[in-house]
């Protein structure tokens, strides 16, 4: 129930957010950096194609498994502070389990999967990021909801921060 209560304010603010009157001013077009979350940590990329519209690619790992997901973001401006951004976006997630390591499904139960498999699923984010204004570096705090489809169908949502490099 905990879920589907937080799964319905998700969608309810990806589904308000297009109607913010606000556009980002990002102050930089592509950001490298480490990402770290609630079970799986890894590297992201982020391209701005322009002010208010992103490309997020994430690579992440865990024992056993690897993840690649991209994601198309809309960013506005956060408390009216230019240096501040909400996003939000879709997209997807291709990834892997090792046959030699046991994959546990983080959706709450302990069914464990103990061969090669193939994960493969749809995403969504939500977040806030502060790009730095003196320094070349940008920090976000978001929600990654993810809906496995090979392995389930479940869902399961990830809190991370991020910090990345900007040029």
């Amino acid at each position: 129930m905990k879920k589907l209560i937080i799964t319905l304010k998700l969608t309810s603010a990806l589904i308000l957010f297009p109607f913010v009157n606000s556009f980002a001013q990002v102050n930089y077009n592509l950001g490298i950096g480490l990402r770290g979350g609630g079970y799986e940590n890894g590297l992201t990329l982020k391209y701005f194609k322009n002010s208010s519209t992103a490309f997020e690619g994430i690579l992440g790992f865990r024992p056993g498994v690897f993840v690649f997901t991209g994601l198309f973001e809309k960013h506005s401006i956060a408390f009216s502070e230019p240096s501040l951004n909400w996003y939000y976006g879709l997209g997807g997630h291709v990834g892997g389990i090792n046959s030699n390591q046991d994959y546990r499904r983080y959706s709450g139960d302990n069914y464990f999967y103990n061969n090669s498999s193939l994960l493969l699923g749809a995403d969504a984010i939500l977040g806030l990021e502060w790009a730095i204004p003196e320094i070349p570096f940008a920090l976000s705090l978001d929600l990654h909801p993810r809906l496995e489809l090979a392995k389930g169908p479940f869902l399961d949502i990830e809190p991370a921060i991020s910090i990345r490099y900007t040029f």
